[in-house]
């Protein structure tokens, strides 16, 4: 299963600091190794590299 734009998903990504966070992020596109989505904690469009997303699962909907 792979990730995809329109997807809302739940993160666990390592920053460039080595800090590790979870997040949950709406996916607007995936190119060239990077991530261009929109964090829901926020609201604010988030770029993260593929490479340090080191867990992710979908959210469906209901879960909200």
């Amino acid at each position: 299963m792979h990730m995809r734009a329109g997807q809302t998903v739940e993160i666990v990504y390592i920053d460039k600091a080595s800090k590790i966070t979870q997040r949950r992020i709406e996916v607007k596109v995936i190119k060239d190794g990077r991530i261009r989505a929109t964090c829901l904690t926020t609201g604010a469009p988030r770029v993260f590299l593929a490479a340090n997303v080191l867990a992710w699962r979908p959210i469906s909907q209901a879960a909200g």
